[in-house]
């Protein structure tokens, strides 16, 4: 078969994810298999990071140099 007619996953990784919460709300909704995913609640958390508790279970914050990841 043609390589042109393979197409490849355009996968990223959550850390890849723009650090604003539209860029973490249409990859979170991508990954849950087009389900809206939405912020419940955000807070400050004990070391002064703010934490955004989602939809789906799970609460997201960025590190120092404003990369997205799972707490």
């Amino acid at each position: 078969m043609s390589q042109a007619f393979v197409k490849e996953e355009d996968g990223q990784w959550l850390h890849d994810v723009p650090p604003t919460m539209h860029a973490l709300i249409a990859y979170l909704t991508r990954e849950n298999n087009g389900i809206r995913v939405y912020e419940k609640r955000n807070f400050m958390n004990k070391y002064g990071q703010e934490v955004h508790e989602m939809s789906n279970g799970l609460s997201y914050s960025k590190d120092a140099d404003g990369k997205w990841f799972v707490i």
